[in-house]
């Protein structure tokens, strides 16, 4: 029965109520895998030659080389960047999955949920270190954390539409009015305008310069 629903939604158009969540973690999941694919590149290029001009360093705020000669750079022993070579195509497959339309059990939603909330709690230590502790901003670093927010804002809303935890009828209710009324999005957005001002204020001219 549910094999005929699917293939009736289809004919008429319609699309399972995750779909565009599935579409948002393929397009970031792409993207943060190109990102971590152009660092590792240009991280064997510095190995090289030190003095090497990398294409993402493109003045002195902006310079993927001096962050990538930093101890954050190297977190847990090895660069950074490759962690994303690793957790991106694993993104990439969740997302293929999703839109296969194929059921997630709880348990794997649930380690989704907490996969993508740890690395995204790491992408911005990572954030706060470059801007006020190195003091100089990677570009293709912040573009992963754009991609790490954007998933964790996808997966939320997945875990939060299907009470993945469980939550009690008192709590999810108004979590999914909450999602109902647009607010979720509201949130997002202006959480990117705050680390934008955040960048703005500390570095101001010298993103430019």
């Amino acid at each position: 029965m549910t094999m005929l629903n699917n293939i009736k939604d289809k004919l008429q158009g319609k699309e399972s109520p995750h779909h565009t969540l599935f579409v948002v973690m393929l397009v970031f999941g792409i993207i943060g895998l190109i990102a971590s694919f152009v660092l590792s590149v240009e991280e064997v290029l510095l190995l090289k030659n030190p003095d090497a001009v990398l294409s993402c360093s493109i003045n002195l705020v902006l310079n993927c080389g001096e962050v990538m000669k930093t101890g954050q750079a190297t977190a847990f022993g090895f660069p950074n960047m490759f962690i994303g070579l690793m957790g991106f195509p694993v993104v990439i497959m969740i997302a293929l999955l999703g839109l296969s339309r194929v059921a997630f059990p709880r348990w794997f939603a649930i380690g989704m949920e907490l996969g993508i909330l740890f690395w995204t709690g790491f992408a911005y230590w990572l954030f706060f270190n470059s801007v006020y502790v190195i003091q100089i901003l990677c570009p293709w670093c912040l573009i992963v954390t754009f991609s790490m927010t954007m998933l964790l804002a996808a997966s939320t809303y997945y875990t939060i539409r299907r009470n993945t935890f469980e939550l009690p009828g008192n709590v999810i209710a108004p979590l999914k009015k909450f999602l109902d009324k647009g607010y979720y999005q509201l949130i997002i957005a202006s959480w990117f305008v705050l680390m934008i001002a955040l960048v703005i204020l500390k570095f101001g001219d010298g993103l430019f310069a």
